[in-house]
């Protein structure tokens, strides 16, 4: 039919016309009502044939719409999307994460010997079940921190508004607060609150009540480093949470909401008040009555849990990461042995603390072959400056890095007794010259590694290349950023860490590269291990012949002053302007690297180079480890129970025992006398200084005077025998 058709007239009766006088009024006849009606009719009919043409991405398809349409279909779309969001948590969300422990468990680490090193992380104990607890412990903190705990659906409409209308209480229900720390940051914006309310809501829907709440205190903070309710009720009363009384409940109920400022063991006034307010709130709840709540006196702390160990130390710094690996995420807390000597640590205590450093820095690293950390030195005093400059500083290693580039012309088929040219470098853009000044027409590799001579190393990484170099460096673990092609990176422009260097040369020293610094002892691998996946190593050949060098460099070299009795490989390294100055090398199974310099790159007071300080330290570093017998080598790190106070300070200076000259003589301080020990021809002998003035133990000197009478009285008898046959030959 059409939209015409609403033209058409509706069927009228046909009525006779009144009779008139030659005219007749329209308006006596036509229904301008029903005209409108029919016109309004077709410009909607007209409205919606043009809608139909038009497409949703087109602005004039939504500018018709209503306010009422958009705000239902609004709401809807937001509704929905809530849903989605929380059925999305619900499936993919870690909800176990809600069970580990908020905060790294506390780790002990311990020497090879058992002497404990450091004690890090926080205090933490297994959890708590709200159904084992007496009813008075969850009153205490439902009181204080959400009442409506068992009737709100994850947020509390009416906490809410009562904390924002009287500014008492957060405002933020105990769902809440483990949402924000179990799964989000402590930032205080309206973005974290919002993911906390949902978080919250999708906590509700999947976990129970108890649930939720027994989480809630095995990871809430207590003050004093102590998280959840059983460690922190073993902490400040030496109490199960299960055994807990009404008053020592709500004074940890009362540590919440300032765990640092309410700690007892340090604010108990401040506890105390606050356990006040947690009592009345228990009243005003219903849980107690004001008798009862008169009757609560403060409770008596009973702390028997003591700290004595350092947080941290050079060495522990280090190996805690590799602690944390080992161990499993949990609760409990961990006691590891590390393989630390702490005899060891001490002799590097000792000899980086009497060297004369000035303003500058210290680090020494001592390794075992196989890459065990023994002792580790990463500047003069921890307290001042936890910075370890033995694994975190980068520095120029000097001329020590030239011990690969001649490394790498032996395996490129170089011979120690071949010559390169010394003569001074004229040409280039690049012109090093030697540090003393001298030149020759040629010099054999072995000495111009031996007197470090730059212009030689220079030419022989020419010839060599820059890439052989480097893959050498990498093969032996060096992973600083060479760049290819430079000339400089021959006499040590790349910076590296102390360490990384020093396991470099306990590659050499093995001869099974590369080598991995580690602080746990690791198993030794299978034979098929070994065979599949083994260590790189050197030809025989150029393993002694690069060992020969660098013996050269000690003995005939610019390392002279690190000269040990037996035999000693090493090489001294200074680089530009005297910034750095390093030893490295090994000894028997110890190799160890030495490092003096300034924190802000500036050069040495002094002029100190390789061949000097440091390799003085390195000597005595050495002579004193090796009157040390080494500590057990263990096949796997092992657990231990932990010992309690360290037995010997390792990177703090201490006075009870103080290891001096060769190790024989001993300074100790026993009872507020010091006792001086050493031997005289075998025998001991103590000095003693007190109050009483000095003490000598007079019988073991006198029996080391006549013994050494003995001795001498012997000589002259030896001697005068010795001439009267001297004599009686000649006679005869």
């Amino acid at each position: 039919m059409g939209v015409f058709n609403l033209f058409r007239r509706r069927p009228q009766p046909h009525a006779e016309l009144p009779s008139h006088s030659g005219y007749y009024a329209t308006h006596d006849t036509l229904d301008y009502d029903d005209w409108d009606s029919r016109l309004d009719r077709l410009d909607s009919a007209l409205e919606a044939e043009e809608k139909k043409r038009l497409r949703w991405w087109q602005r004039d398809y939504w500018r018709s719409r209503r306010k009422r349409w958009w705000l239902g279909r609004i709401l809807a779309a937001i509704i929905a999307l809530f849903i989605v969001l929380v059925a999305w948590l619900a499936i993919t969300a870690p909800l176990s994460k809600s069970l580990e422990p908020i905060a790294a468990p506390q780790i002990t680490l311990l020497a090879a010997d058992g002497t404990p090193i450091a004690r890090n992380g926080a205090i933490t104990d297994e959890p708590v079940a709200v159904a084992d607890l007496p009813p008075h412990v969850i009153a205490a903190f439902l009181a204080t921190e959400d009442r409506r705990f068992y009737s709100h659906w994850g947020i509390d409409p009416r906490g809410i508004a009562r904390a924002a209308f009287t500014g008492t209480g957060g405002g933020s229900t105990i769902t809440q607060q483990l949402a924000k720390f179990t799964f989000l940051t402590p930032e205080r914006t309206l973005t974290r609150k919002a993911r906390e309310a949902l978080i919250a809501f999708w906590l509700e829907s999947w976990l129970t009540k108890d649930d939720i709440l027994s989480r809630y205190l095995s990871n809430a903070y207590f003050g004093d480093n102590v998280y959840g309710l059983r460690a922190a009720s073993l902490h400040y009363f030496y109490r199960k949470p299960e055994n807990l009384k009404p008053n020592q409940a709500a004074m940890l109920a009362g540590l919440l909401q300032a765990p640092s400022a309410y700690a007892p063991t340090r604010h108990y006034d401040r506890a105390e008040r606050r356990m006040r307010i947690v009592v009345q709130s228990m009243v005003d709840a219903g849980y107690i009555t004001e008798a009862e709540a008169r009757a609560m006196k403060p409770p008596a702390l009973d702390v028997r849990t003591r700290n004595d160990l350092p947080t941290g130390t050079y060495f522990a710094d280090w190996a805690l990461p590799g602690a944390r690996e080992l161990t499993e995420q949990g609760y409990e807390r961990q006691t590891l042995t590390t393989t630390l000597d702490s005899r060891l640590q001490n002799i590097a205590r000792q000899v980086t603390q009497r060297a004369p450093l000035g303003g500058a820095q210290v680090a020494l690293v001592a390794m075992r072959r196989n890459g065990e950390v023994v002792a580790m030195i990463g500047g003069k005093d921890y307290a001042k400056s936890p910075f370890n400059r033995a694994t975190q500083a980068k520095r120029q290693p000097g001329s020590t890095i030239k011990t690969f580039v001649y490394l790498a012309a032996l395996r490129d088929g170089w011979s120690p007794d071949d010559e390169i040219a010394n003569t001074e470098i004229s040409e280039g853009s690049y012109r090093p010259r030697n540090a003393n000044e001298r030149y020759s027409e040629t010099i054999t590799l072995r000495d111009a590694l031996a007197r470090s001579s730059n212009v030689a190393t220079l030419r022989l990484f020419n010839e060599v290349g820059s890439e052989k170099v480097i893959q050498t460096a990498r093969d032996f673990g060096i992973r600083a950023s060479f760049v290819e092609g430079d000339p400089s990176i021959a006499l040590g422009s790349t910076s590296m860490t102390l360490i990384e260097l020093t396991a470099a040369y306990a590659g050499i020293a093995a001869n099974a590269f590369p080598v991995e610094p580690h602080a746990f002892a690791r198993e030794e691998k299978g034979w098929w291990e070994t065979l599949w996946d083994g260590p790189g190593s050197l030809s025989g050949r150029t393993h002694d012949d690069i060992q020969g060098m660098l013996r050269a460099a000690i003995n005939d070299g610019t390392g002279r002053a690190a000269m040990l009795r037996g035999p000693n490989f090493g090489k001294t390294g200074t680089s530009q302007d005297n910034r750095d100055a390093l030893f490295v090398g090994y000894a028997g199974d110890l190799v160890v690297g030495v490092w003096i310099g300034n924190d802000d790159n500036s050069p040495l007071a002094g002029g100190i180079s390789g061949g000097g300080l440091p390799a003085k330290i390195w000597r005595d570093f050495m002579n004193g480890a090796m009157n040390v017998k080494a500590a057990p080598s263990q096949p796997a790190p092992r657990e231990q129970n932990d010992p309690g106070t360290p037995i010997e300070p390792l990177d703090v200076p201490g006075l009870d025992d103080i290891p001096l000259g060769d190790g024989n003589s001993r300074l100790r301080i026993r009872d507020g006398e010091a006792v001086f020990s050493t031997e005289i021809d075998g025998i001991p002998v103590d000095i003693t200084i007190g109050e009483d003035g000095l003490a000598v133990d007079e019988q073991a000197i006198e029996e080391a005077r006549r013994r050494a009478d003995e001795r001498r009285f012997e000589a002259i008898r030896n001697r005068r025998d010795e001439r009267l046959r001297e004599t009686e030959d000649a006679g005869n």
